[in-house]
């Protein structure tokens, strides 16, 4: 693999092209598929936990931080914007422009354990999707989300909860069968939301 990230486990495929940047800023924990057509921004920290799926043509991007926590997966198209320019008028929007001119906020996206983002959805900087969420194509998320819970539409809302009882017990046998430490995040978090 042409890209000297700060981690990479075992059983991470990568399918070129894809296009990196910050890779020293990216961890990849344990079988993880990246498809082709994948933009990722290391940006502030990128970490990425096991059994995760990014597909074609996704990004994230924004220079912020982000978390994609065990079993979760971005489908097609998805955006994940970790930071953007500021436009109220405190500086000017064009990063060809020296930093001293650029108003830019960088923040995260955090994608907890069993959520699931589909086709080209959008999630703005700042957001939290909740264990075992699932978004629907096309949805924006502007706000957190609730666990256990499918959200759709412009901006995102709960149209129902999800059960999770199956799901977590298949967890736990993958844990066993693989004999795979759960990724834990929950420092970096902590220190994500409180920075």
């Amino acid at each position: 693999m042409r890209h000297s990230f700060k981690n990479i486990g075992i059983g991470v495929d990568v399918y070129e092209p894809i296009a990196v940047m910050k890779p020293e800023a990216i961890w990849l924990s344990n079988h993880i598929i990246i498809s082709e057509f994948a933009y990722i921004n290391g940006g502030s920290g990128t970490y990425i936990g096991n059994h995760v799926h990014i597909a074609a043509h996704t990004s994230i991007s924004g220079g912020g931080y982000c978390v994609m926590e065990d079993f979760t997966g971005i489908s097609a198209g998805v955006r994940l914007i970790t930071g953007s320019a500021s436009f109220n008028g405190e500086g000017l929007t064009s990063p060809t422009l020296p930093v001293k001119f650029q108003a830019v906020k960088r923040s995260y996206v955090i994608i907890e354990k069993h959520a699931t983002l589909a086709t080209n959805v959008v999630v703005h900087p700042g957001v939290t999707i909740g264990e075992g969420t699932i978004v629907s194509s096309g949805s924006v998320v502007t706000k957190d989300t609730e666990p256990w819970s499918i959200y759709m539409g412009i901006p995102a809302k709960k149209v129902r909860d999800r059960d999770k009882s199956k799901i977590l017990e298949h967890e736990r046998l993958v844990y066993i069968e693989q004999n795979l430490e759960p990724s834990d995040f929950k420092e970096i978090i902590r220190k994500i939301k409180t920075h």
